[in-house]
């Protein structure tokens, strides 16, 4: 019985496979052929995570691959109805970038805090201004996203002596529903966001929600850059309806040079970097030939997509 064909969608650098001689018949394939190849594929590995290539060449009827792994935590790039609706089984890379995600949100709670950014412009012009700090023990987050990334953003704030509460799709122990969120969110000091991007999700912080927050609050965005109306966060970092804001993921990457969002005062940019540590790539290579070994020997693969609504659920 021949090999199974492994189709990789690929990226720069391409993802080290050499453990897979033999195992699989790997092809390549840029964005212009995905679609032909795909109907000749059993496993589609997605290493370009940031196309959209996939949703829009995944094939109706007839042949299409078994399983679908995307090198990155969300999903939303490459669910289309036509994916959803087959048996195509999807996963995603749980577990590479909870610790770095929360290691990068501490940080720049940290840097707000104590004005690092000022701190930094001030030595720039050679001017010694003093100024008093905020403490992060006793102040309050919210994390909105209850899942892997979410939670190891709650655990590691924790330790800094933030209190935490943590939002989700649905209330259960150690978690709030949504209808708690409004009155969570009128009293914390960090309002973080590290959730998937679904059709409830979908520019859920806009004006409204950021006119709940108090003036000295701070927002994050470490989830998805379409969670947040652009917009209305620049009206309220500017205006100073809260303090600050500090954003890793955008509507469209990479941010246009011309973009607002470079020059508002009080507002960090930093380009989609806070999952990605030194060794990353690496790491996401691995995780995939574990898979690759757990399917190709029949057994249950973890990291299984609920593709209805668009990421791995929680089983606790």
């Amino acid at each position: 019985m021949p090999a199974p064909t492994l189709l990789v969608l690929e990226a720069d650098p391409p993802p080290r496979l050499g453990r897979l001689t033999g195992k699989a018949r790997i092809r390549h394939s840029d964005e212009s052929g995905l679609a032909a190849q795909l109907p000749l594929a059993d496993v589609l590995l997605v290493w370009d995570f940031t196309s959209d290539t996939v949703r829009n060449a995944w094939p109706g009827k007839g042949p299409r691959p078994r399983w679908v792994h995307t090198a990155s935590a969300g999903v939303d790039r490459l669910l289309c109805p036509e994916l959803i609706d087959s048996d195509t089984v999807v996963t995603n890379a749980r577990g590479i970038f909870e610790e770095p995600i929360a290691e990068y949100v501490a940080g720049l709670v940290l840097a707000m805090a104590k004005d690092l950014p000022g701190t930094l412009e001030l030595q720039r012009q050679r001017r010694w201004r003093h100024r008093e700090a905020l403490r992060v023990a006793d102040s309050r987050a919210v994390v909105i996203g209850a899942g892997p990334i979410g939670r190891a953003v709650a655990q590691t704030l924790r330790k800094l002596g933030v209190t935490v509460a943590v939002t989700g799709r649905t209330a259960r122990p150690g978690v709030h529903g949504p209808e708690q969120l409004d009155r969570l969110v009128t009293r914390a000091d960090w309002l973080i966001s590290a959730a998937p991007l679904t059709d409830a999700t979908r520019g859920m912080f806009d004006a409204r929600l950021f006119g709940l927050m108090q003036p000295s609050a701070h927002f994050i965005n470490v989830g998805r850059g379409q969670l947040v109306v652009e917009s209305d966060l620049i009206a309220a970092v500017s205006k100073r309806w809260i303090a600050g804001a500090a954003l890793d993921v955008f509507e469209q990457e990479p941010l246009d040079p011309e973009s607002p969002l470079w020059d508002v005062p009080g507002l960090i940019v930093s380009p989609h970097m806070s999952g990605d540590t030194v060794g990353w790539r690496d790491r996401l290579g691995a995780q995939f030939v574990e898979l690759y070994e757990l399917w190709a020997a029949g057994k249950p693969l973890p990291n299984v997509v609920d593709k209805k609504r668009g990421y791995v659920p929680m089983h606790d």
